[in-house]
């Protein structure tokens, strides 16, 4: 008897577990860096895909999954003359999906690293992001 308790207690928690784990990427955004864009996808659907500017020759934005770490409706860059990253969404050290003015270079590689989207965009992201939470939320970058 204690046999089956054990084994229901442990299907159970594993049901538990895969529950959690859908709930966890409800909001995913997917950063493509060949095409240098963003998908954000809400429960498997793509709300929206955007044009982003990742890191340009001899910088790297790093290839991996992340959930964000913290979150500032405005930030500035200490290593880099205290630039402004407006909407900035850490998910890996100092790496993070932000707002930019530079415009005209998104869709092409010109960043130290960051994800940079148009200041509009970033903010519609952030919302989102404090809207599901950081831990329901997955930032993926792929080459």
């Amino acid at each position: 008897m204690k046999k089956v308790v054990l084994v229901a207690a442990a299907l159970l928690a594993s049901a538990f577990s895969f529950s959690t784990e859908g709930r966890a990427d409800s909001l995913v955004a997917r950063i493509n860096v060949s095409e240098q864009t963003m998908q954000v996808i809400r429960y498997g659907r793509v709300l929206y895909t955007w044009r982003v500017s990742t890191a340009r020759r001899g910088y790297v934005t790093p290839a991996g999954s992340w959930r964000p770490k913290r979150m500032h409706r405005m930030w500035y860059s200490r290593k880099y003359d205290m630039s402004p990253m407006p909407y900035a969404v850490f998910y890996n050290g100092g790496y993070a999906v932000h707002g930019t003015n530079a415009v005209g270079r998104l869709g092409t590689p010109a960043s130290h690293g960051c994800v940079r989207l148009d200041t509009n965009n970033a903010a519609k992201f952030y919302a989102l992001v404090q809207e599901i939470g950081p831990g329901n939320t997955r930032i993926v970058v792929e080459r």
